[in-house]
Protein backbone atom coordinates (compact mmCIF):
# COMPACT_ATOMS: atom_id res chain seq x y z
CA UNK A 1 0.00 0.00 0.00
CA UNK A 2 1.47 3.16 -0.77
CA UNK A 3 0.64 5.25 1.91
CA UNK A 4 1.33 8.46 0.17
CA UNK A 5 -2.14 7.82 -1.67
CA UNK A 6 -4.15 8.08 1.00
CA UNK A 7 -5.90 12.01 1.34
CA UNK A 8 -5.66 13.76 4.40
CA UNK A 9 -8.99 15.87 5.54
CA UNK A 10 -8.40 19.12 7.19
CA UNK A 11 -10.11 20.22 10.15
CA UNK A 12 -11.78 22.85 11.55
CA UNK A 13 -8.82 23.12 14.50
CA UNK A 14 -6.16 23.12 11.64
CA UNK A 15 -4.48 19.62 11.98
CA UNK A 16 -4.59 16.81 9.01
CA UNK A 17 -6.46 13.25 9.80
CA UNK A 18 -6.09 10.57 7.30
CA UNK A 19 -9.55 9.54 5.01
CA UNK A 20 -9.67 6.28 6.48
CA UNK A 21 -8.77 5.05 9.96
CA UNK A 22 -8.50 1.26 12.07
CA UNK A 23 -11.19 0.53 14.28
CA UNK A 24 -9.69 -1.38 17.80
CA UNK A 25 -12.89 -1.99 19.51
CA UNK A 26 -12.20 -5.82 21.19
CA UNK A 27 -8.87 -5.77 20.32
CA UNK A 28 -6.76 -6.49 23.63
CA UNK A 29 -3.85 -8.39 24.99
CA UNK A 30 -1.12 -9.73 23.38
CA UNK A 31 -3.73 -10.38 19.90
CA UNK A 32 -4.64 -6.95 20.11
CA UNK A 33 -1.50 -5.79 20.06
CA UNK A 34 -0.75 -7.89 16.37
CA UNK A 35 -3.67 -7.16 14.96
CA UNK A 36 -2.78 -3.38 15.53
CA UNK A 37 0.75 -3.73 14.81
CA UNK A 38 0.04 -5.35 11.22
CA UNK A 39 -2.36 -2.35 10.67
CA UNK A 40 0.27 0.02 11.24
CA UNK A 41 2.66 -1.95 8.78
CA UNK A 42 0.08 -1.94 6.27
CA UNK A 43 -0.17 1.49 6.04
CA UNK A 44 -2.81 2.83 8.84
CA UNK A 45 -2.23 6.05 10.18
CA UNK A 46 -4.97 6.35 12.66
CA UNK A 47 -5.97 4.30 15.43
CA UNK A 48 -8.90 4.76 17.47
CA UNK A 49 -9.17 3.41 20.76
CA UNK A 50 -11.35 4.64 24.31
CA UNK A 51 -10.93 4.30 28.00
CA UNK A 52 -14.30 1.94 27.83
CA UNK A 53 -12.47 -0.16 25.56
CA UNK A 54 -10.03 -1.22 27.76
CA UNK A 55 -6.98 -1.58 25.51
CA UNK A 56 -5.15 1.79 25.59
CA UNK A 57 -1.70 0.14 26.66
CA UNK A 58 -2.18 -2.40 23.82
CA UNK A 59 -2.33 0.44 21.48
CA UNK A 60 0.75 1.82 22.64
CA UNK A 61 2.00 -1.57 23.02
CA UNK A 62 1.58 -1.86 19.06
CA UNK A 63 2.55 1.83 18.52
CA UNK A 64 5.99 0.94 19.86
CA UNK A 65 6.62 -2.27 17.75
CA UNK A 66 5.43 -1.27 14.93
CA UNK A 67 8.84 0.56 14.10
CA UNK A 68 7.05 3.88 12.76
CA UNK A 69 7.64 6.95 14.22
CA UNK A 70 5.12 8.43 16.90
CA UNK A 71 4.71 11.84 15.13
CA UNK A 72 3.26 9.60 12.14
CA UNK A 73 0.71 8.13 13.91
CA UNK A 74 -2.46 9.85 15.41
CA UNK A 75 -4.15 8.12 18.23
CA UNK A 76 -7.78 8.92 19.39
CA UNK A 77 -9.27 7.88 22.70
CA UNK A 78 -12.67 8.69 24.20
CA UNK A 79 -14.34 10.20 28.10
CA UNK A 80 -16.40 7.60 29.08
CA UNK A 81 -19.83 8.68 29.95
CA UNK A 82 -20.16 8.62 33.46
CA UNK A 83 -16.82 10.71 33.93
CA UNK A 84 -17.89 13.71 32.65
CA UNK A 85 -17.22 15.86 35.81
CA UNK A 86 -14.54 18.55 35.11
CA UNK A 87 -12.06 17.00 37.34
CA UNK A 88 -12.81 13.29 36.53
CA UNK A 89 -12.84 14.02 32.79
CA UNK A 90 -9.48 15.30 33.21
CA UNK A 91 -7.96 12.43 34.71
CA UNK A 92 -9.61 10.31 32.59
CA UNK A 93 -6.95 11.97 29.87
CA UNK A 94 -4.41 11.78 31.79
CA UNK A 95 -4.95 7.72 32.71
CA UNK A 96 -5.31 7.55 29.31
CA UNK A 97 -1.83 8.78 28.35
CA UNK A 98 -0.66 6.74 31.64
CA UNK A 99 -1.88 3.21 30.43
CA UNK A 100 -1.25 4.08 26.86
CA UNK A 101 2.64 5.29 27.60
CA UNK A 102 2.23 8.05 25.52
CA UNK A 103 3.00 11.97 25.75
CA UNK A 104 -0.10 13.17 24.25
CA UNK A 105 -3.33 11.83 22.46
CA UNK A 106 -4.04 13.37 18.41
CA UNK A 107 -7.46 13.10 19.25
CA UNK A 108 -9.74 12.42 22.28
CA UNK A 109 -13.20 12.37 22.12
CA UNK A 110 -16.46 12.50 24.54
CA UNK A 111 -17.85 9.01 24.02
CA UNK A 112 -21.47 10.30 24.33
CA UNK A 113 -23.29 12.88 25.42
CA UNK A 114 -24.90 10.89 28.46
CA UNK A 115 -27.99 13.68 28.57
CA UNK A 116 -29.47 12.41 31.41
CA UNK A 117 -26.85 13.26 33.79
CA UNK A 118 -26.03 16.39 31.84
CA UNK A 119 -22.29 17.43 32.34
CA UNK A 120 -20.94 16.76 29.30
CA UNK A 121 -19.94 20.20 28.65
CA UNK A 122 -18.00 19.99 32.10
CA UNK A 123 -16.38 17.39 29.97
CA UNK A 124 -15.50 19.16 27.11
CA UNK A 125 -14.38 22.14 29.28
CA UNK A 126 -11.73 19.19 30.50
CA UNK A 127 -11.14 18.29 27.31
CA UNK A 128 -10.49 21.92 26.22
CA UNK A 129 -7.87 22.41 29.40
CA UNK A 130 -6.30 19.13 28.26
CA UNK A 131 -6.05 20.49 24.77
CA UNK A 132 -4.65 23.96 26.14
CA UNK A 133 -1.73 21.67 28.50
CA UNK A 134 -0.60 20.01 25.39
CA UNK A 135 -1.84 16.31 26.40
CA UNK A 136 -4.20 16.40 23.05
CA UNK A 137 -4.06 17.95 19.98
CA UNK A 138 -7.52 17.89 18.86
CA UNK A 139 -10.88 17.16 20.85
CA UNK A 140 -14.27 16.39 19.87
CA UNK A 141 -17.37 14.09 20.24
CA UNK A 142 -18.90 10.77 19.82
CA UNK A 143 -22.77 10.00 19.50
CA UNK A 144 -23.36 13.52 19.81
CA UNK A 145 -26.75 14.65 18.06
CA UNK A 146 -26.49 18.55 16.88
CA UNK A 147 -28.75 20.15 19.65
CA UNK A 148 -25.39 18.83 21.89
CA UNK A 149 -23.04 20.17 19.96
CA UNK A 150 -24.59 23.46 19.61
CA UNK A 151 -24.46 23.31 22.89
CA UNK A 152 -20.97 23.29 23.47
CA UNK A 153 -20.57 25.72 21.01
CA UNK A 154 -22.73 28.35 22.25
CA UNK A 155 -21.59 27.90 26.01
CA UNK A 156 -17.55 27.72 24.86
CA UNK A 157 -16.93 28.80 21.95
CA UNK A 158 -15.19 25.97 20.70
CA UNK A 159 -16.77 23.67 18.31
CA UNK A 160 -15.91 20.04 17.87
CA UNK A 161 -13.10 19.26 15.20
CA UNK A 162 -14.92 15.33 14.87
CA UNK A 163 -17.78 13.58 15.87
CA UNK A 164 -18.46 9.69 15.60
CA UNK A 165 -21.76 8.67 14.43
CA UNK A 166 -22.80 5.39 13.21
CA UNK A 167 -23.12 5.44 9.92
CA UNK A 168 -23.20 2.43 6.97
CA UNK A 169 -25.65 1.91 4.00
CA UNK A 170 -28.54 1.15 6.09
CA UNK A 171 -28.18 4.24 8.41
CA UNK A 172 -26.91 7.31 6.01
CA UNK A 173 -27.62 9.91 8.05
CA UNK A 174 -28.08 12.36 5.69
CA UNK A 175 -29.44 15.48 8.41
CA UNK A 176 -26.72 14.97 11.12
CA UNK A 177 -23.64 14.91 8.29
CA UNK A 178 -25.52 18.14 6.78
CA UNK A 179 -25.13 19.61 9.99
CA UNK A 180 -21.30 18.41 10.81
CA UNK A 181 -20.60 19.97 7.33
CA UNK A 182 -22.54 23.31 8.23
CA UNK A 183 -19.98 23.13 10.93
CA UNK A 184 -17.16 22.28 9.47
CA UNK A 185 -17.21 19.15 11.43
CA UNK A 186 -15.53 15.93 10.53
CA UNK A 187 -18.12 13.27 10.08
CA UNK A 188 -16.18 9.81 11.54
CA UNK A 189 -18.22 6.39 10.79
CA UNK A 190 -18.46 3.89 13.66
CA UNK A 191 -19.90 0.21 12.52
CA UNK A 192 -19.07 1.40 8.40
CA UNK A 193 -19.99 -2.08 7.10
CA UNK A 194 -23.09 -2.13 9.21
CA UNK A 195 -24.16 -3.15 12.61
CA UNK A 196 -22.80 -7.24 12.12
CA UNK A 197 -21.79 -6.68 8.86
CA UNK A 198 -25.30 -6.82 7.82
CA UNK A 199 -24.51 -4.31 4.69
CA UNK A 200 -22.03 -7.02 3.36
CA UNK A 201 -24.69 -8.98 2.16
CA UNK A 202 -26.94 -6.38 0.73
CA UNK A 203 -27.48 -7.84 -3.14
CA UNK A 204 -27.22 -4.54 -4.77
CA UNK A 205 -23.53 -3.75 -3.04
CA UNK A 206 -22.73 -7.75 -4.12
CA UNK A 207 -23.36 -6.21 -8.20
CA UNK A 208 -21.32 -2.43 -7.65
CA UNK A 209 -18.58 -4.18 -6.36
CA UNK A 210 -18.61 -6.98 -9.36
CA UNK A 211 -18.77 -3.81 -11.86
CA UNK A 212 -15.84 -2.49 -10.51
CA UNK A 213 -13.99 -5.72 -9.85
CA UNK A 214 -13.91 -4.78 -6.01
CA UNK A 215 -15.00 -6.28 -2.42
CA UNK A 216 -18.22 -5.58 -1.32
CA UNK A 217 -16.63 -4.00 1.92
CA UNK A 218 -14.44 -2.12 -0.55
CA UNK A 219 -16.97 -0.65 -2.00
CA UNK A 220 -18.91 0.00 1.38
CA UNK A 221 -15.51 2.16 2.35
CA UNK A 222 -15.57 4.29 -0.78
CA UNK A 223 -19.35 4.91 -0.42
CA UNK A 224 -18.40 6.45 2.74
CA UNK A 225 -15.02 8.44 1.49
CA UNK A 226 -17.37 9.97 -1.07
CA UNK A 227 -19.59 11.11 1.41
CA UNK A 228 -16.93 13.02 2.84
CA UNK A 229 -16.95 10.73 5.95
CA UNK A 230 -14.35 8.95 7.30
CA UNK A 231 -14.75 5.22 8.35
CA UNK A 232 -13.03 3.29 11.42
CA UNK A 233 -13.27 -0.48 9.77
CA UNK A 234 -11.83 -3.41 12.21
CA UNK A 235 -9.93 -5.98 10.59
CA UNK A 236 -7.83 -8.41 12.38
CA UNK A 237 -6.15 -10.31 9.63
CA UNK A 238 -3.63 -8.75 7.26
CA UNK A 239 -5.15 -9.36 4.17
CA UNK A 240 -8.36 -8.07 4.59
CA UNK A 241 -6.97 -4.57 6.94
CA UNK A 242 -5.10 -4.10 3.48
CA UNK A 243 -7.80 -4.77 1.22
CA UNK A 244 -9.69 -2.42 3.21
CA UNK A 245 -7.07 0.46 2.93
CA UNK A 246 -7.26 -0.12 -0.58
CA UNK A 247 -10.21 2.27 -1.39
CA UNK A 248 -8.39 4.60 -3.25
CA UNK A 249 -7.91 4.18 -6.70
CA UNK A 250 -11.79 3.56 -7.72
CA UNK A 251 -14.70 5.43 -7.84
CA UNK A 252 -18.39 4.74 -7.37
CA UNK A 253 -20.82 6.64 -10.15
CA UNK A 254 -23.52 9.32 -8.89
CA UNK A 255 -26.32 6.74 -9.47
CA UNK A 256 -24.05 4.03 -7.52
CA UNK A 257 -23.93 6.64 -4.82
CA UNK A 258 -27.71 7.35 -5.22
CA UNK A 259 -28.61 3.37 -5.18
CA UNK A 260 -26.99 2.51 -2.03
CA UNK A 261 -28.18 5.69 -0.40
CA UNK A 262 -31.81 4.13 -0.99
CA UNK A 263 -30.89 0.98 1.12
CA UNK A 264 -31.58 3.99 4.23
CA UNK A 265 -33.77 2.27 6.73
CA UNK A 266 -35.40 4.12 10.03
CA UNK A 267 -33.59 1.83 12.50
CA UNK A 268 -30.31 1.01 10.41
CA UNK A 269 -31.54 -2.49 9.29
CA UNK A 270 -32.40 -4.80 6.41
CA UNK A 271 -35.77 -5.50 5.38
CA UNK A 272 -35.08 -8.68 6.47
CA UNK A 273 -33.26 -8.53 9.14
CA UNK A 274 -34.75 -9.07 12.70
CA UNK A 275 -34.45 -6.35 15.42
CA UNK A 276 -31.58 -7.73 17.92
CA UNK A 277 -29.72 -6.08 20.53
CA UNK A 278 -26.21 -4.77 19.25
CA UNK A 279 -23.30 -3.91 21.22
CA UNK A 280 -21.64 -0.48 20.60
CA UNK A 281 -18.42 -0.62 18.41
Amino acid sequence: MNISSIPYLKMNDGNSVPALGFGTYKLNGSAGVEAMVNALRAGYRLLDSAFKYENEGAVGEAIRRSGIPREDILVTSKVPGLRHRYTEALYSVEESLYRAGLDYYDFYLIHWPNPSQGLYVEAWQALIEARKRGLVRSIGCSNFLPEHMQRLIDETGVVPAVNQIELHPYFIQQEQRAWHDGHGIITQSWSPLGRDNSAMQEPLIHDIAGAHGKSVAQVILRWHVQLGALPIPKATSPARQLENLSVFDFELSADEMVAINGLDRPDGRRKDQHPAYYEEY
